[in-house]
């Protein structure tokens, strides 16, 4: 379970690092007018775990904060993932959505 428990934290950590990274370029092509990254990239990487790393570069780079639905969504998938890591805190819920 440890090593199950060290491996997700890395994947985080890394998809996390990532997230962020692609939020600072897609900031600076923006700026220039070059090439973007496409929105539904930059969503997806937070739904599988880079969502600490896009709320933070978005707050650090002022990047795509009042661009709607995506700040909604971001928010969304936000909320979403912290209550799945409460649900998964407590044992009578983690024991049913392991089961």
């Amino acid at each position: 379970m440890l090593e199950f428990i060290l491996g997700l934290c890395a994947y985080l950590v890394l998809l996390t690092l990532i997230t962020a990274g692609l939020f600072k370029l897609d900031k600076r092509k923006s700026e220039t007018g070059a090439w973007r990254i496409p929105e539904n990239t930059l969503l997806a990487l937070a739904i599988l775990g880079g969502s600490i790393g896009a709320k933070w570069a978005q707050h650090r780079y002022r990047h795509k904060t009042r661009k709607q639905p995506f700040a909604t969504l971001l928010n969304g998938i936000c909320i979403l993932q912290a209550l799945l890591i409460l649900c998964l805190c407590i044992p009578a819920t983690r024991a049913l959505l392991l089961s």
